[in-house]
């Protein structure tokens, strides 16, 4: 029986995010439903760790976030500027223990790395994207007059199938709490 990140004998890519504390979420959510493209917008506000693990070794990077998150509190992270991206605006997030992280699974999986993933980590979490660069400015003059340094707590892994287009949600591997 073919599971659903399987087409055929072709495996759908696995996207990896960090999953981050309710108050954060919702904070990144909102701005990210008034600002993102509605029609473009088919995801929740996510920070992206991996864009494209290889689903056929879907059952041996669930085992190593499974190892993994059994052994982390939530991480402690702070919001440190806002970014513009060109078409886009975003919020740059620090944590030494997430760019660890990252680290040792880029080794681990080094082999299946693609060239955007094998880039070191720029951990962040967009809340507008694909418009024109002067609404951009604007959204980015708007964010940052007021920005203020914040704390954001990640809580764990969240894996997914890009099924061309969707994502489609797969597991959750929680921090130990």
């Amino acid at each position: 029986m073919m599971n659903s990140t399987e087409t055929g004998k072709r495996y759908a890519p696995l996207i990896l995010t960090l999953g981050l504390d309710e108050k954060s979420q919702d904070f990144f959510d909102h701005l990210r439903e008034r600002y993102f493209p509605p029609k473009r917008n088919f995801l929740q506000a996510h920070l992206t760790l991996f864009h494209h693990l290889p689903g056929r070794e879907r059952r041996t990077i669930e085992n190593a976030l499974a190892a993994t998150a059994v052994q982390r509190v939530p991480l402690s992270m702070k919001a440190t500027s806002v970014k513009m991206m060109g078409r886009g605006v975003a919020y740059q997030l620090d944590s030494k223990q997430l760019k660890d992280i990252h680290e040792k699974f880029s080794l681990e999986w080094k082999n299946w790395l693609t060239p955007q993933d094998q880039q070191k980590l720029w951990p962040h979490v967009t809340v507008q994207n694909k418009v024109d660069t002067a609404k951009a400015k604007a959204l980015y003059n708007k964010l940052s007059d007021s920005f203020e340094p914040f704390e954001v707590k990640g809580t764990g892994f969240r894996l997914w199938a890009y099924q061309n287009g969707p994502w489609e949600w797969l597991a959750d591997f929680d921090f130990a709490t």
